[in-house]
């Protein structure tokens, strides 16, 4: 095939592809466009996901007339104008790619005015082309209205997941700006409703109130404060998350993802937060301008550090030290029973005895762990408890030596196969609140409770809408009863909201719901709690394992207790 330059037209889809990757990227380019603008009430409104209708209103300067249809031609910007000023970039946008991107996937209506204007400019685009323009009253600011996206590349529309998951999407985006410009007043309207709506006080704990609740925001622990080139706020660790969504990074005030910055916080955190758990983080990184290099990719999300080692340090250090010096101890709730100290893990690698005295009580089947199903298996032997070591494993003798079971991990096989069945059977047992609880969700939580409500139910959640984001939790599995309901919901949630199959969001509650309703580790028990669950243990389907797939106890066989005391000699 001999070479030639590509069409206009092939090259304004490939430049749209790498700038407007789903709806809440045109979300994102439109909101930084407000920001540059000095806009300090900015409004997002999408229907269908996005695909249908985006609007982003907002009341900065303006274009001037003669610039309008200037601005809808590729790399035309008002941000940079020679090449040394991309080593002090301190604007969101300066490639000049975002609206002719979009105008390449979407039909665009822009109205926008200046200061003293006697009016406001209009133009109308429909396949990258003007197609009509005019004069219309427009108070100082600009709209972009966005329709049809992608309607003229069916190959990206395709790859397109549902209308609520993308509008989560674009839930999750403006809530990052919200945490980034608390100064400025956001509102987000997800088909004709209310989902965000913050007061731009300017205050960053403000914002934190209105995008991840009161309960989190109170729990939060600043970091340095504006002057400092690390400033903002973490989680105490008993505030946790179950994926890294909620760990949000803003250099000079730019919303970044960064792996760098990711290992840093978990860090910090190492050795007090529970594995597989992630903290709940925002931070504002200020540096100069110099020391970084932004324009890596056209998304703009990306960024590099000129001296990662100290960023790195940095981030580690600010974050340890207040957690270090202001981290309180954890508040008790009421429970069932009486809570022990949590053992410390043993250190260093095993001894050689310890080494051949320890086995697997079993062989796994590893089918478990995919489908999370009871499959029908070896069933333990009848055990003889003999007590509780260090409040977190029950030791058992059996007819083929000793066990040593790990409470936690028993009672959420236990528990995983109660919910199994009722949910086969006659259903879920509920447990009503003597008060309801009153629970504030996130915007991607709140389209996750929209959406797969009706699962929730099924399940035997009944939450009551109670104003923007807020709901009352009237009923919920009884194998809640005594456990932190708003954090199992919470994680719940969260899970929810990755694309999965109706299967595998079904198996996620489950576990989530087992897990959360098991004795904990450090959790004394009487000597009656620990036959009964050692005798539900005994009549489990898959007895071997946890739903996550951990092993919940191992054996001292009777021989290898002949061989370690010599008596087979």
């Amino acid at each position: 095939m001999p070479i030639r330059v590509l069409a206009p037209g092939v090259i304004s889809k490939i430049a749209a592809g790498e700038v407007v990757e789903r709806p809440a990227s045109v979300v994102k380019e439109l909101i930084e466009n407000a920001i540059d603008a000095g806009a300090s009430q900015i409004t997002v409104e999408a229907r269908g996901g996005g695909t249908d209708l985006i609007r982003v209103t907002d009341n900065g300067t303006g274009i001037p007339a003669s610039d309008v249809e200037l601005a809808l031609q590729r790399h035309a910007t008002s941000k940079i104008d020679r090449v040394d000023d991309l080593d002090s970039i301190s604007s969101l946008g300066f490639r000049g790619e975002a609206l002719p991107s979009i105008a390449a996937v979407a039909d665009i209506e822009l109205l926008t005015s200046i200061q003293d204007a006697a009016s406001g400019t209009f133009v109308r685009t429909a396949d990258s082309a003007v197609v009509e323009t005019g004069k219309r009253a427009r108070p100082p600011g600009t709209t972009v209205t966005v329709r049809h996206l992608f309607q003229n590349v069916p190959a990206r529309l395709k790859f397109l997941k549902s209308p609520a998951t993308e509008s989560g999407h674009i839930s999750y985006l403006v809530s990052q700006y919200c945490l980034a410009y608390p100064e400025v007043r956001f509102s987000l309207l997800l088909d004709g409703r209310m989902s965000i709506q913050t007061t731009g006080s300017g205050e960053l704990r403000d914002a934190l109130v209105i995008v991840y609740g009161a309960r989190t925001a109170g729990a939060m622990l600043q970091v340095g404060d504006r002057e400092s080139m690390f400033y903002g706020f973490v989680s105490q660790p008993d505030v946790s998350r179950s994926n890294r969504n909620y760990l949000s990074f803003f250099v000079n005030r730019r919303w970044v993802r960064s792996r760098l910055l990711n290992r840093a916080v978990m860090d910090a955190y190492h050795g007090i937060l529970m594995t597989g758990k992630y903290p709940v983080v925002i931070l504002n990184i200020t540096i100069s301008q110099q020391d970084i290099d932004v324009n890596v990719h056209p998304a703009k999300t990306e960024i590099r550090f000129r001296d990662e080692q100290s960023v790195f340090i940095g981030v580690q250090r600010a974050i340890r030290s207040v957690l270090s010096s202001e981290m309180t101890v954890p508040e008790v709730h009421r429970r069932t029973h009486a809570v022990g100290a949590v053992p410390a893990k043993p250190q260093g690698q095993p001894s050689m005895v310890q080494e051949r005295l320890f086995e697997p009580a079993f062989e796994v089947d590893r089918r478990e762990k995919h489908t999370g199903l009871p499959i029908a298996g070896d069933r333990l032997p009848i055990l003889r408890v003999l007590g509780q070591l260090a409040a977190t494993y029950i030791i058992a003798e059996g007819s083929d030596g000793l066990y040593l079971i790990d409470q936690h991990a028993a009672h959420e096989r236990i528990l995983f196969e109660r919910i199994y069945a009722q949910r086969q059977g006659r259903g879920m047992e509920l447990q009503g609140m003597l008060e309801p609880l009153s629970i504030e969700v996130s915007a991607a939580q709140d389209e996750v409770l929209r959406t797969q409500g009706d699962l929730l139910a099924s399940f035997g959640f009944v939450l009551e809408e109670f104003g923007t984001r807020t709901y009352l939790v009237r009923t919920v599995p009884a194998v809640l009863r005594g456990s932190d309901i708003a954090q199992a919901l919470f994680e719940i949630l969260d899970g929810l909201g990755q694309e999965r199959d109706p299967a595998q969001r079904e198996n996620g509650i489950s576990i989530s719901l087992a897990c959360h309703g098991a004795v904990r580790a450090g959790q004394v028990l009487k000597p009656e709690e620990v036959g009964q669950l050692v005798q539900q243990l005994e009549n489990a389907q898959m007895p071997f394992t946890c739903p996550h797939g951990r092993p919940t106890m191992i054996r001292f066989s009777s021989s290898q207790l002949e061989r370690e005391f010599g008596r087979s000699l």
